[in-house]
């Protein structure tokens, strides 16, 4: 352990960040002289959501590379559904069994991280949607929860250790704000010294009620007001965005445009998209729900085995042109105009290609199957 409560790549690397009984399974096997060729799958059997993100996969290439094992995967981006393998791994067993640990963090979370935010900004029908809440997660781990946010679709992230390639985004908080005599002086001094490429979005909620500061963010040149009120202090939120967006057209400011964030949810999101410009999302993003993840057992010795609620067999994932996937046994003939989702990453221990980051994005985003969010 270092400075902080973390786990050191090494560790990870080794295999000695895992559960207990792996290990004991690993020497369990190796006294008996057992290590048997295996096909294990991640599937997940459950959902959050209709569908899900595929994200993660850089981590479980660099964990798994070295070792004798094949893997194959589908891509960064991909919207997958429940039962469906998303990952493959191919070798004897006792030689990758205790990295199952790793293998499932990296991908759980990473997925659910993505899964979010692409909910997210579906729901927000081309209103934009930023990453606000690397915060509420170990800062060990901000550049994965920026990086799945942004494959999943956000507009731009708040940390400034997000990988590069994606706008890094922010104005003040409230403590900025408060170190001013007045309101005021801060927007002003924000207005002086932020780089002249930053939007000049000012927070409006720090004293007053929104619509007195919004007013007077506008005299003082916003170019849109930020909302950022504690949910135990909004009352009817729908009003009080109202509010402001009536007395700011009402005085002269329609082009002064309205930006959301504090604890803002899906449902938030959906409920103000008709009247709200744009919204920061924190938890809602960074704390999602985990894809529940398992990584079973499908064949043994090269025959089809698998235990009870697994269905047994290595098998693909076939992506139609209407986005519709089917799922086949992986020998099985493919139906006709669909795409093969499962690709090989990992080839006896060498990695033979590794995912990009813009890529997965860009795969994501041309997914016809996402426009089903209701």
């Amino acid at each position: 352990m270092g400075t902080f409560l973390t786990v050191s790549d090494e560790a990870i690397k080794k295999g000695e960040c895992t559960d207990i009984y792996f290990v004991r399974t690993e020497e369990a096997l190796g006294r008996d002289g057992l290590n048997p060729a295996v096909v294990m799958e991640v599937t997940a059997s459950a959902l959050p959501d209709t569908w899900a993100v595929f994200c993660g996969l850089p981590d479980v290439l660099s964990l798994l590379e070295g070792l004798p094992v094949t893997v194959d995967a589908m891509p960064e981006g991909a919207v997958f559904y429940r039962n469906e393998p998303v990952l493959r791994i191919s070798g004897r067993y006792r030689d990758f069994c205790r990295y199952e640990t790793a293998i499932l963090g990296f991908l759980c979370h990473a997925s659910g991280i993505a899964s979010a935010a692409a909910h997210i900004k579906r729901a927000a029908r081309g209103r934009p949607v930023y990453s606000f809440g690397s915060r509420r997660q170990h800062p060990a781990i901000a550049a994965m929860i920026e990086r799945a946010a942004w494959i999943g679709g956000v507009d731009g992230v708040s940390n400034t250790c997000a990988p590069e390639g994606m706008p890094v985004v922010g104005t003040m908080p409230h403590a900025f704000v408060m170190c001013y005599p007045t309101p005021e002086d801060a927007w002003r001094s924000f207005d002086r010294n932020a780089p002249a490429d930053v939007p000049r979005i000012m927070l409006c909620d720090t004293y007053c009620d929104e619509k007195s500061e919004s007013l007077r963010a506008a005299e003082c040149g916003a170019a849109a007001v930020r909302l950022d009120t504690p949910r135990s202090r909004r009352g009817n939120m729908r009003a009080i965005i109202e509010e402001v967006r009536w007395e700011l057209d009402t005085h002269g400011y329609s082009g002064v445009k309205i930006f959301l964030s504090g604890g803002v949810t899906r449902e938030d999101v959906t409920a103000y998209r008709d009247i709200v410009d744009a919204f920061g999302v924190g938890g809602a993003i960074a704390n999602a729900p985990v894809i529940d993840f398992a990584l079973d057992i499908v064949e043994i010795g090269g025959q089809p085995k698998a235990k009870r609620g697994k269905r047994s067999g290595a098998k693909q994932v076939y992506e139609c042109p209407s986005g519709e996937h089917v799922v086949l046994p992986a020998a099985a003939s493919p139906p006709a105009g669909s795409m093969p989702l499962l690709s090989r990453y990992i080839g006896n221990g060498r990695i033979l290609q590794r995912p990009d980051m813009g890529a997965a994005r860009e795969f994501l985003a041309g997914k016809p199957a996402v426009l089903r969010d209701s």
